[in-house]
Parts: C-alpha cells; sequence; structure tokens
C-alpha cells in the first residue's frame, strides 16, 4: 500500500493517519520511542498493513505476472497502481472529497509539524507541487511518480519505462484492488480490535 491507501485505512483518527504517513519514515523500534504511543500506534498499523498486504494471494499473483527486469520492482509499481485503483474509485470508500481530503492531510501536518521528520516535509513540497494524493487518479501522475521513484534508487532500475507495461498490468491490477482493499480493511479492523490504544503495543 501506498501513501492514500494508508491514510484511508487510518480512518479519522489523527494518530493513526500521522502515523500512516510516518510508516515509511520511521525505521527500526527504536526510532518508534521518540515518538508518543498514539503515533506509534499509528506506525506500527502501517507496518502491520504492508506486512500483511504483501502476503495477500492476489498480490503474491500480480507479482508473478511481471517479467524481467520489472518484477524485481513489481512492489513498488503494486503499491503506487493500488493508490491509482483507490483514487479512481474514491467515492466508494470516503465521503469527503478527494480534493477536500488532501488539504486536511496538510492541515493535520501543519498543527503536528513537531513529529514530522524532514525526508517527509520534502516529500510532501513535491507532493503539494504535483497536486497528490488527488492526482493519483491520473495514469501519466502515476508513471511520473514511478520514474521519481526510480531516479531515487541506488541502483540501475527500469521503473523509468513503467509506461511499456502500464496498459497490460492496469487491468489485472483493476481486477484485483477491491479484493484486496477489502481484505486489508478487514485485517486493519481486527488489528485495531487487539490493540491497546494507550500502550502503542
Amino acid at each position: 500500500m501506498n501513501f492514500l491507501a494508508h491514510l484511508v485505512l487510518a480512518g479519522d483518527n489523527e494518530d493513526l493517519r500521522l502515523g500512516a504517513l510516518l510508516g515509511d519514515f520511521v525505521r527500526g523500534n527504536r526510532a518508534l520511542e521518540q515518538y508518543p504511543a498514539a503515533l506509534r500506534r499509528g506506525i506500527r498499523l502501517h507496518r502491520h498493513i504492508d506486512a500483511f498486504t504483501d502476503e495477500l494471494p492476489e498480490v503474491v499473483a500480480l507479482r508473478r505476472t511481471f517479467d524481467k527486469p520489472f518484477r524485481r520492482y513489481s512492489g513498488i509499481l503494486i503499491d503506487l497502481g493500488l493508490d491509482h485503483e483507490l483514487a479512481r474509485h474514491w467515492d466508494r470508500y470516503s465521503k469527503v472529497a478527494l480534493e477536500q481530503f488532501d488539504r486536511d492531510v496538510r492541515t493535520l501536518l501543519d498543527r503536528r509539524s513537531e513529529y514530522v521528520p524532514e525526508r517527509l516535509k520534502r516529500f510532501m513540497a513535491y507532493a503539494d507541487r504535483r497536486g497528490l494524493f488527488a492526482s493519483y487518479a491520473s495514469r501519466e501522475e502515476v508513471l511520473h511518480s514511478l520514474r521519481g521513484v526510480g531516479r531515487r534508487l541506488s541502483r540501475p532500475n527500469p521503473l523509468h519505462r513503467a509506461d511499456e507495461i502500464w496498459d497490460e498490468f492496469a487491468p489485472r491490477l483493476a481486477t484485483a484492488f477491491e479484493p484486496v482493499f477489502a481484505a486489508v480493511q478487514s485485517a486493519v479492523r481486527s488489528w485495531l480490535n487487539t490493540k491497546s490504544t494507550t500502550t502503542g503495543s
């Protein structure tokens, strides 16, 4: 799952939502210690979602459809693709317009800026320039994002050529999206019901 999906899965809880964004920028358990318990819970939820999603049969099957050299980077393609499908079908998953949801995220980050690391601030500056997360509904914006990810990776990769396979990949992703997202929503509800809201465990 990518940023937009994590934010939606966090629900209306501000701490879970902020933790959803922090999840990709806070590595290891020691780094968690600098955050309040409620934010640690959100970061752990982010990690749980990633681990759960990676093991779903539909996602495993999708990864196997990629040929070299894209298979090595299939997780990135699928993550951004899931955000693309979520943005395309936004009204099924939120009563708030995507553009308003986008603005609400910025407001949250401004209000809780003491917890926002520099790397996340830089990403959000980029997101503001590109109109993310609302523009994830656009095929071209997702392809642009994939090229950007490819440039940031340390080793040569084919993500700048994702347009070559996107039209073949997109229908498979569209078919998998609804069952994948429903399974993850159920997993999130179960996780939240079994984890303490006070200890962040």
